[in-house]
């Protein structure tokens, strides 16, 4: 097994020497840095960066890295996020009636593309149910409408509680969340078919073909309020032509969708996305 490590996250008002700083709380206690990027926003005049370093040999205990480097962000500023390597991540994977983002998922799980523990889906159709079966998943049929939205949503926050959930993937999850349930559990991502901010809401297939566009996109973002409209983690298109019927554009439309939400679950996972504004920066 590898070396344990950690990970920071770092957003700060750009200014002389921090990357000194930074570096030197990590050498300074003893550690050796094996990843480090950085961006400079000159705009927003925001300094960026991701710091990976090894555990072994580090003098610091895991509970004081934390209060130790505030005390150095503090005054500089700075929003930050720990993060260990060996903590497992839990996901919750939302669905619909769609099973193709589902099944990718849960493949490249079984793969080991990703580490983390996959041990809910929620859905608000019992269509797959079959599926979270096979693997050997809990899957929780709530089914929802505008009469029972509230109630059904606390439903859904209760079980992602109960399961420990650090991250909710809506994979073709066709319900709109509430603010109020985003504003209790931030982090979800979500797939959206289209090229964003091309397209947004429902059937932009229709709505591509009706246009006749000459690329189709997909577009992973994390959620919020604004539909459709939450910091983009990942992006990708494939072109299209006259020839093409509705139906064309589905199909490799959902091929698109299987590899940006994957792509942008893997880098979340990996503690490479960093998100400030209504953008986030993505570490290589």
């Amino acid at each position: 097994m590898s070396s344990p490590t950690a990970t920071l996250l770092i957003s700060c008002p750009d200014q002389q020497g921090l990357v000194a700083k930074f570096a030197n709380f990590i050498y300074a206690n003893g550690g050796n840095i094996i990843h480090a990027d950085q961006h400079t926003d000159f705009a927003a005049e925001l300094f960026l960066t991701r710091l990976e370093w090894q555990l072994t040999g580090f003098n610091l205990p895991r509970e004081f890295i934390a209060p130790a480097f505030n005390a150095i962000a503090q005054p500089l500023n700075a929003k930050w996020e720990l993060h260990f390597s060996d903590t497992v991540p839990r996901i919750a994977i939302w669905v619909s009636k769609q099973d193709h983002c589902l099944f990718d998922l849960i493949w490249r799980h079984r793969a080991k593309e990703f580490t983390a523990e996959i041990p809910l889906i929620i859905s608000n159709h019992l269509q797959l149910q079959e599926i979270a079966k096979q693997f050997g998943i809990d899957y929780h049929y709530i089914p929802v409408n505008q009469d029972n939205k509230l109630e059904q949503e606390a439903k859904q926050l209760k079980l992602l509680r109960e399961y420990k959930i650090n991250l909710v993937v809506l994979a073709k999850y066709m319900q709109i969340l509430s603010a109020d349930f985003i504003s209790k559990f931030p982090q979800i991502i979500n797939i959206h078919h289209s090229f964003l901010p091309a397209f947004v809401g429902a059937n932009p297939y229709q709505k591509a073909f009706e246009r006749g566009v000459k690329i189709i996109g997909a577009t992973a973002h994390y959620v919020t309020s604004d539909l459709d409209a939450g910091p983009i983690i990942e992006q990708d298109v494939v072109r299209v032509s006259h020839r093409d019927e509705v139906e064309d554009l589905i199909r490799k439309g959902k091929d698109l969708e299987r590899i940006v939400l994957a792509r942008a679950v893997r880098s979340h996972l990996q503690n490479r996305v960093l998100v400030y504004g209504n953008r986030t920066v993505v570490f290589e």
